[in-house]
Parts: structure tokens; C-alpha cells; sequence
């Protein structure tokens, strides 16, 4: 089944997977998760790729769910794997995000999904969700505050405020920061050197590595999910899509 809104590239041992709705600087709705989710799967099972780098059309890795969609839908769009395809079931192989523009809301906790970021000097990152009347559950809540200071985390979570490559590299976010354009570029390079070397080696130093962090937040996956339906499902999530869709002030309950 052919694929229209993300696009991929596959090249010897190496998967690009690029989210393909530039014009909405690649805000995921229904059919967006179903094809990243679909993607992912099948990288997961061919044994001829590696390592996949995933990046966004347009200039921008990607904005997070699509409100004006959730604002008609009241639909968060998860599927097995997660917002994305691979925020609660990550890929069982490495993965690279690759960062121009925007990283935000779901869009950032893809980036946290991923075991390597690059990014280029000009990309912002930022979990804005409270500012919609919204959670970042998709990992955003329970992975920043290992990957940086807590103080600095709170800060993040509890403003909505967007924050720069420079920051996120400073606080150890980062594998490496690109010149503007260059960040794909850049993360081929780390995903061919990780290619070169041996795919069981890999497989077990990153099991490893993942099952250190992810015994740090045993439980909290599914607990957090379950609370954020009550915050999905509230009027102050409708009030918040409906907001932003109207491009005016959210007026909360």
C-alpha cells in the first residue's frame, strides 16, 4: 500500500522516514499516526535495514497532533505503537531524529522516542500542551525530566515555552548540533557509523541502555495515559483546540 503523507528512503542498511504534511509543518492527524506507525513496523521487520533516521518536509521536523483536526474530532490519534507511531512501542532498531524548524508538543516527544537527536542551531523544541489545556503524555512528562535537571524540566512542562537547539544541546538533549539545513546530513553520518558495526553488539548495548530508563518509569506509561483521558476528554481540551483553530485566547473552565 503506497504512502502519502510521509515518504521513505531507503539506502543499504539505512531508513529516512520523513513526515510529508509540510503545510501544516507536520502536524499528525488519523491518517499521519496510521502511516508512521505503518512505516515503523516495517522497519522493525526487515532484516536489510539497520538504522533509521527520521526528519520533517518543509523545514520543520513536526508541530505535535493537529489541533484543528482534534478540535472536530476530539480524537487523539494513538494507534498500537503511540502518538507517532513509536512513542510507546519504539522501533526495536536505533533511530535518529533529525531536526530543522519546529520540534513541539507530540513532535518533540518524537524527538525523546529517538536514541540519537541532531539538530540544526535554529531548531526550537518546546512542550506547549498545558497552554491547549492538554498533557505531554506521549513521553514528554516522563522522559524529560531523566534526560535534563528536573528544575529545568518543570520549567519546560509547566510553561508551555519553547527552547532553542543551543539550550537542548547545553543540557545534554543533543548528540550533535548541524548548520541550518544540514542536520540530516549530519545524522546520515552517525546512522552509517552505527551501521558499520555489529548489529547484535547494537541490539544489545541499546536493550540495555533502554531497559535502564524505561525501569525508571515502570508504570508510569500506562497510568499517565489513563489520567490524560480525563484531561483529552475535558472541556478545557476542547476549549483549547477550539482556541487555537480560531487563532484567539482559550477562555478555561
Amino acid at each position: 500500500m503506497p504512502y502519502s503523507v510521509v515518504r521513505i528512503d531507503d539506502s543499504g542498511p539505512l531508513r529516512v522516514l520523513t513526515l510529508d504534511r509540510p503545510a501544516v509543518m507536520n502536524a499528525v492527524d488519523a491518517g499521519l499516526n496510521a502511516e508512521l506507525e505503518r512505516a515503523v513496523d516495517d522497519f522493525d521487520e526487515r532484516d536489510d535495514l539497520r538504522v533509521m533516521v527520521v526528519t520533517g518536509a518543509g523545514g520543520n521536523f513536526c508541530t505535535g497532533l493537529d489541533l484543528k483536526a482534534f478540535a472536530a474530532t476530539g480524537v487523539v490519534p494513538r494507534g498500537r505503537r503511540g502518538f507517532g507511531g513509536m512513542t510507546a512501542i519504539r522501533p526495536s532498531k536505533p533511530v535518529i531524529a533529525a531536526v530543522e524548524g519546529y520540534a513541539v508538543a507530540g513532535g518533540f516527544e518524537l524527538v525523546l522516542a529517538c536514541d540519537l537527536v541532531v539538530a540544526a542551531r535554529d531548531a526550537t523544541f518546546g512542550l506547549p500542551e498545558v497552554r491547549s489545556g492538554l498533557v505531554a503524555i506521549g513521553g514528554g512528562a516522563q522522559l524529560l525530566p531523566r534526560r535534563i535537571p528536573r528544575a529545568r524540566a518543570m520549567d519546560i512542562l509547566l510553561t508551555g515555552r519553547f527552547f532553542t537547539a543551543p539550550e537542548a544541546d547545553a543540557w545534554g538533549l543533543l548528540a550533535a548540533l548541524a548548520e541550518p539545513g544540514q542536520a540530516l546530513l549530519l545524522a546520515r553520518e552517525f546512522a552509517e557509523a552505527i551501521a558499520a558495526n555489529s548489529p547484535q553488539a547494537i541490539a544489545t548495548t541499546r536493550g540495555i541502555v533502554d531497559a535502564i530508563e524505561r525501569a525508571g518509569v515502570a508504570g508510569l506509561l500506562p497510568a499517565g495515559d489513563d489520567l490524560t483521558r480525563s484531561v483529552t476528554d475535558s472541556a478545557d481540551a476542547r476549549e483549547g483546540a477550539a482556541a487555537f483553530a480560531e487563532k484567539r485566547r482559550p477562555h478555561w473552565s
